[in-house]
């Protein structure tokens, strides 16, 4: 081996440990930066000759060894909308490149990230901390998603419409032991078209054994007219009778109140009215559980008059109150009506060979054809992991391991120097052979 050799190779040793150190560097300069993954260093030999009786090192070449795969500690966040990934995967987000008519156009390349610092910008986005817009799948009217499509998701803060009342849930329990023109009052509500509540008087009274009369009053139609009575048959006065004291039939119907086809046990015992509040007739349906069975209107032997359940499906004008991520990534707007409306789905992605994607600004990726395809899924499906709503997933530097490989690499620099120093007297001393 030349002297020259030894010193090329000395001077390899050097350029390794001052990429090996820019790799520490670059570490702990990132161990506080959400969703960073660290940078180690392997070292790769290459000789000029090797035989059983010469060998001829030549240099050495440091690499990087990525660390994409292992998990960041993941830690609780103040804002609601942060998110982590317990476990493999990575959110699909966006690029913006400007704007058109106000709002952001976005680079028709897919990046991907595990930073989930995300907050609403401006403009309705969820956006991280990096810049990069969050994409998920749309989702219907039903709070299905639509899988063939990534959008960057973004918050609509407009009202929720007002919904009729198609229904009301109301049972309770008539006291048996009421002597015949005792009469029950209560009240239930509805909502009209416009989102006005308005109250539906609801009388019971005992006409006979087993047997009482519902009167429905609705002060605000517009005709001002009774909906109308109907009469309630318990026991052995239904036809055919029922069990004990549950609701068996109905008759004499009255007004515009329109009793059930069939009475059989089981069936439900819905009754329907019409009521007018100025926008046209609202057909409303009474649910007083079911024939012959105890979860529906009752006659019992109690001291007074009970209500048990007494519920509508309307709903008013709601306005935005909050946004809310579900463990299986849905994303749900909340209104200030107690009403939610799923708007999108986060999805994960998954590659055969994460190790391998492309770095870029911002703690983000995109995908090679080493790494593989991005095969998007849902959450804790498929290979990928949970999400964790809440929390976000910080860097996975261990600052005491990355001044451990400083220490070794210092040294190592340190130790390639005496080599590159003692080649050069070598060489003085040969050049001065001719002295």
């Amino acid at each position: 081996m030349s002297l020259f050799g030894s010193l090329t190779a000395a001077i390899s040793g050097l350029t390794a440990q001052s990429r090996a150190l820019g790799d520490i560097s670059d570490n702990v300069a990132n161990s506080q930066t959400i969703g960073f993954k660290r940078v180690d260093t392997s070292f790769t030999s290459y000789i000029t000759e090797s035989s059983a009786t010469v060998n001829e090192p030549g240099a050495v070449v440091a690499r990087p060894d990525y660390t994409n795969t292992i998990q960041g500690t993941i830690q609780q966040s103040e804002n609601s909308l942060a998110l982590a990934i317990s476990g493999q995967g990575f959110f699909s987000v966006a690029a913006s490149t400007g704007t058109a008519n106000g709002l952001p156009t976005f680079d028709y390349r897919q990046f991907f990230t595990r930073a989930g610092d995300f907050k609403l910008d401006r403009d309705g986005y969820m956006v991280n901390g990096s810049g990069y817009y969050l994409r998920g799948w749309p989702v219907d009217s039903a709070g299905n998603p639509d899988r063939t499509t990534l959008t960057p998701i973004r918050v609509n803060q407009q009202v929720f419409n007002p919904v009729a009342t198609k229904q009301v849930d109301f049972t309770a329990n008539l006291p048996s032991g009421s002597a015949n023109g005792a009469t029950y009052t209560t009240q239930a509500e509805v909502y009209d078209s416009l989102g006005t509540k308005h109250p539906v008087n609801l009388s019971f009274s005992k006409t006979a054994a087993d047997t009482w009369t519902l009167d429905i009053n609705v002060p605000d139609d517009v005709s001002a007219a009774a909906r109308g009575t109907v009469s309630l048959q318990f026991g052995a006065a239904a036809t055919p009778p029922a069990t004990g004291g549950t609701l068996g039939s109905f008759s004499s119907a009255t007004g515009s109140i329109t009793p059930p086809a069939t009475n059989a046990q089981g069936d439900p015992a819905n009754l329907t009215f019409t009521a007018d509040f100025g926008q046209g007739p609202q057909t409303v349906s009474l649910a007083l559980g079911q024939f012959g069975l105890s979860q529906g209107m009752t006659q019992y032997d109690t001291a007074e008059f009970a209500v048990r359940n007494n519920i509508q499906d309307g709903v008013p004008l709601g306005a935005y109150s909050g946004l809310t991520l579900r463990q299986n990534g849905d994303v749900v707007v909340n209104y200030d009506n107690g009403q939610s409306r799923v708007l999108a789905r986060v999805p994960l992605v998954a590659f055969n060979d994460p190790e391998l994607l492309q770095r870029l600004d911002g703690q983000a990726f995109m995908r090679t054809p080493e790494s593989g395809e991005a095969r998007v899924t849902d959450a804790a499906s498929n290979g990928v992991g949970k999400l964790v709503t809440g929390s976000v997933e910080s860097s996975n530097v261990d600052i005491a391991s990355e001044f451990t490989k400083l220490i070794v690499a210092q040294r190592a620099y340190s130790a390639n120097t005496k080599i590159v120093s003692t080649t050069d007297e070598m060489l003085q001393d040969t050049i001065n052979m001719r002295r």
